[in-house]
């Protein structure tokens, strides 16, 4: 359904469009200048605006320049009784596209909305077109391991179904990603994919953000607002770290997935939703379960065909071919900067405690740190904490009865700390703590014994 904005300081006028507009099956909303219908813009996406051009305040060229300097203007049609041929050519350059005299006939508002929401919709497709060919290069899942290609080959069944899905995994391992890939790979692929982390907002303002709100609702609440069901309807909706919802938004957000209605934060009215759900946590949601912090209902109801992103530690075939698209991805299809084994060694090696992300902004900092020289080494990587390369691995050693000289145990020191830091001897210099002449020294002792 359409959401249309009337704007005319005449009440009479308003109405009369709302009336023809409503009785075609339009949501229209109105307002009495161009200053109130800014702040209605920028609170709810409305497909096209109808408003007068003289009016207190904001008058409907002002609110015009306005609109189009918004990140998603939406079309913009002039209705006035003051018009010339002037102000009409003036009111297309401005941005507008149809200009109507008063007084009107409703045959003739009726077409002129039709076309305009028409080329709402067209300009909607090419911004969510232009918008996949962007991410594609930034979006895309890069894998060759079994691990991934397991959870892909699910992702990809589950995508065809709409079936709640429940994507588990630690931090950075690329959850939103994958939520992305099951929408773009899904029936409901043009329409919206909407995101909201839980753990980024106020935890006051989660259900507003959910249902939406109602004017006077709350204070603050200036204008009524839609929430991300609503603007989801017929998408996806993804809600990112969802065990950090509160109890009572998760009992809300609970009825809404069964209902498929909601209400707005203050309203009585209930409004039908139809939305692909999927959620994503970094935390055991059994856990919280357990310990009565989230809903037991409402885990069964998420959790209808759970995703798992193994952690980048347990597929370590994927970190070099992560490492060489990321570095494709700064560089452009022919990078000037290439990886030396000694890196690729230990990019392979590094157990990446904050997975792919962690792995990009390497990737991102060792390009910068390379310039010069075109080429990034182990000695380039060396900022990647080294104890953290292998598990807790431990040198233990006892002294054995007959004995052992302080040179020979050295020696043995170093053969270990290079088996534990895979040969890398600068890895193997930070984990005995010496500095890398030291270790030289010692390296050439060790050559010499043998």
């Amino acid at each position: 359904m359409a959401r249309i904005l009337v704007v005319d300081d005449e009440e009479k006028m308003r109405h009369l469009l709302s009336i023809m507009l409503g009785r075609q099956g339009y949501h229209v909303e109105e307002a009495g200048d161009g200053q109130q219908a800014l702040e209605m813009i920028k609170a709810t996406p409305f497909d096209m605006v109808i408003t007068d051009i003289k009016m207190p305040r904001m008058d409907g060229v002002t609110l015009l320049k306005k609109i189009m300097t918004m990140d998603i203007p939406p079309p913009v049609v002039f209705i006035t009784a003051y018009a010339t041929v002037d102000s009409a050519v003036d009111a297309m350059r401005q941005g507008a596209v149809d200009y109507i005299n008063k007084p009107f006939e409703e045959e003739r508002i009726l077409l002129t909305v039709e076309k305009t929401l028409g080329l709402s919709r067209i300009m909607a497709e090419n911004r969510s077109l232009k918008k996949e060919i962007l991410q594609a290069g930034s979006d895309e899942i890069v894998y060759a391991s079994k691990e991934m290609a397991r959870v892909m080959d699910n992702a990809t069944m589950v995508a065809e179904a709409d079936a709640a899905v429940m994507i588990g995994g630690e931090s950075g391992t690329g959850k939103e990603l994958l939520a992305r890939y099951i929408h773009n790979t899904s029936p409901r692929c043009k329409e919206r994919f909407v995101l909201l982390n839980c753990a980024a907002i106020n935890p006051n303002l989660v259900e507003s953000e959910l249902f939406g709100h109602e004017k006077g609702s709350f204070t603050g609440a200036v204008q009524k607002n839609l929430g991300k069901f609503e603007y989801a309807h017929k998408g996806t909706l993804f809600l990112d770290e969802i065990g950090e919802l509160s109890l009572e938004a998760q009992a809300r957000l609970l009825r809404a997935l069964q209902e498929k209605k909601i209400q707005r934060v203050g309203g009585n009215e209930e409004i039908a939703v139809d939305i692909r759900f999927v959620c994503a946590t970094n935390q055991s949601l059994e856990e919280k379960v357990k310990k009565g912090t989230f809903r037991e209902d409402l885990f069964f109801r998420i959790n209808v065909f759970p995703l798992v992103l193994p952690p980048l530690r347990e597929r370590k075939d994927d970190a070099i071919l992560l490492a060489r698209h990321f570095l494709r991805r700064l560089e452009g299809d022919v990078p000037k900067t290439e990886f030396s084994s000694g890196a690729l060694r230990l990019l392979k090696e590094y157990t990446w405690p904050g997975n792919v992300r962690e792995l990009s902004n390497a990737i991102e900092r060792a390009v910068i740190l390379s310039r010069g020289t075109n080429k990034i080494t182990a000695e380039t990587l060396s900022f990647l904490d080294a104890n953290r390369s292998q598990p807790a691995a431990k040198i233990g050693f006892r002294l054995p009865p007959e004995g052992i000289s302080l040179e020979e145990l050295e020696m043995d020191m170093v053969k270990q700390a290079l088996e534990t830091c895979q040969n890398n001897q600068t890895a193997a210099a930070k984990f005995l703590g010496l500095t890398r002449a030291k270790f030289r020294v010692l390296m050439n002792q060790m050559k010499k014994d043998e």
